[in-house]
């Protein structure tokens, strides 16, 4: 009854495939530029890094864990102007 409705075919199966894969990338790679967009780090301080001291740059090493407490403390009072300390 319908003879010029044999089906898809093999192109139609391999145009179907390709683009199942091109939707579901899109969508993949929309949902990762959406958490990343939404994920994106706020800028804490509201200082511009030229405007930092060096007592402020002293404790960053500190808090890395660059530096002891002892140096730390022997850095500090030579910034503050008490070498002796």
């Amino acid at each position: 009854m319908y003879g010029w409705n044999d089906g898809m075919g093999l192109w139609g199966y391999v145009l179907m495939s390709i683009s199942m894969v091109v939707v579901w990338g899109a969508v993949i790679t929309g949902i990762v530029l959406l958490a990343r967009s939404l994920r994106a780090p706020y800028p804490h301080n509201t200082q511009s890094p030229s405007m930092r001291t060096a007592e402020d740059l002293l404790g960053e090493r500190f808090a890395r864990g660059e530096i002891d407490v002892a140096e730390y403390q022997n850095r500090l009072a030579v910034l503050r102007g008490q070498p002796g300390s």
